[in-house]
């Protein structure tokens, strides 16, 4: 690996692995599994397998089925470590270098973007079977430009859902969409008191924006706003972070209790809240990530013995998310042409799982990592080129 300002690569790479927070990465650990769990759920149930005897079916349904929140949960912490990133990098998000933002998010985004849309539109062009296009209205060209042009969320609310490796961009088409704006706005702003009842205002009209689209499900789940109102929440902890860098050791701890408390009443009591709370129940969720978040941020953690491994698919969240419905397709393939038992169906997440760590990682070993280090070295300069304190970001 070459060397940048007299440092080894691998020197530069140990640096940001260590300025890694591994609390948050354990969060986006969870977050990642999570959706996997709902895609592979979605084609083999696990309440209908073995482990219904032993374990409730409405537990066993909840690990299915929180694939959406968790893409909340991701937006939370994209908000939460971009702006945090900006903050350290500028000092203040009203003295973002534009450019610099922009080439760091292209560095990092792009590569694996065109990457899979190549592959998909290969695969499309051969009719490989689960990767073909073909509901009325849709189209390839229109796909790869609504992939490329940020607006994939949107044509499938118009024209129904696209074949799931295409379908997983719809949360990156609303993250970028809103980091395109996001520092023009911190610029004109110029000031936190102005930025923040903004910030604020947005994240509180997830509720509203949320249940406005009633009778487009598609359209509804996958709407701007919502998204972007969790990613203003990830700002707003961000910005508190920032005003509060050190915490009592007791508050830390009741911010990760309640936080906590919050997701999961969320995710596995949705049911019983919904009556109560109706679209609000998003935003219960965002904000109490956001509260585990800021805690994670004021007392870092340094490892958990036995949680190693989630916090690398925490660590390569990005990677798996985009490239895992390869696996989840081949594996529930392989799973019907076998004529496997639907009550041993979870014997095919111990395969499916580890697969797709796997198979991000090669994307992070081959494509992100080389392709990143490259862009930056080459649009920002030598010193981004592998920036700690940029690590974390996704």
């Amino acid at each position: 690996m070459r060397e940048a300002n007299g440092v080894s690569g691998n020197a530069l790479i140990a640096s940001a692995d260590a300025a890694r927070n591994t609390g948050i990465d354990l969060l986006r650990g969870l977050a990642i599994v999570l959706v996997i769990l709902n895609h592979i759920g979605i084609r083999i149930p696990l309440k209908k397998t073995l482990l219904a005897e032993f374990l409730p079916r409405s537990f066993l349904s909840n690990l299915n089925y929180n694939g959406y929140e968790a893409v909340f949960v991701f937006f939370v912490i994209s908000g939460f470590l971009i702006a945090g990133n900006a903050l350290r990098r500028w000092g203040d998000l009203a003295r973002i270098d534009i450019k610099t933002f922009y080439a760091l998010r292209f560095s990092r985004i792009v590569p694996c973007l065109l990457l899979l849309v190549v592959v998909l539109s290969v695969l499309h062009a051969l009719s490989v079977q689960d990767y073909v296009i073909d509901r009325p209205g849709q189209s390839l060209p229109r796909a790869v430009l609504a992939a490329l042009g940020l607006h994939l969320n949107w044509y499938e609310g118009m024209t129904g859902y696209l074949p799931g490796n295409w379908d997983v961009l719809w949360s990156l088409s609303i993250e970028e969409a809103f980091y395109i704006g996001f520092p023009i706005v911190c610029l004109l702003t110029r000031r936190v008191w102005i930025l923040a009842p903004l910030l604020v205002l947005l994240a509180v009209s997830m509720p509203w924006t949320h249940s406005a689209l009633t009778g487009n499900e598609i359209w509804q789940e996958k709407a701007y706003l919502p998204g972007m109102s969790a990613i203003a929440i990830g700002i707003i902890g961000a910005l508190l972070a920032k005003r509060w860098p050190v915490l009592p050791t007791a508050l830390t701890r009741s911010l990760i209790i309640v936080g906590s408390l919050g997701m999961l009443a969320e995710m596995f009591g949705g049911r019983l809240l919904w009556p109560l709370m109706g679209d609000s129940i998003l935003l219960l969720l965002t904000v109490s990530t956001m509260l585990v978040l800021i805690a994670l941020q004021a007392r870092p953690v340094s490892t958990l013995r036995g949680f190693g491994w989630l916090a690398s698919w925490g660590r390569l969240s990005y990677e798996i998310y985009l490239s895992h419905m390869f696996v989840v397709y081949a594996v529930v393939r392989v799973y019907r042409a076998t004529g496997s038992d639907i009550r041993w169906g979870f014997l095919w997440y111990l395969l499916a799982l580890p697969l797709c760590w796997r198979l991000g990682k090669a994307v992070a070993r081959f494509v992100s990592i080389p392709c990143e280090r490259a862009l930056r070295a080459r649009l920002v300069g030598r010193t981004a080129a592998f920036d700690p304190r940029m690590a974390s970001s996704r």
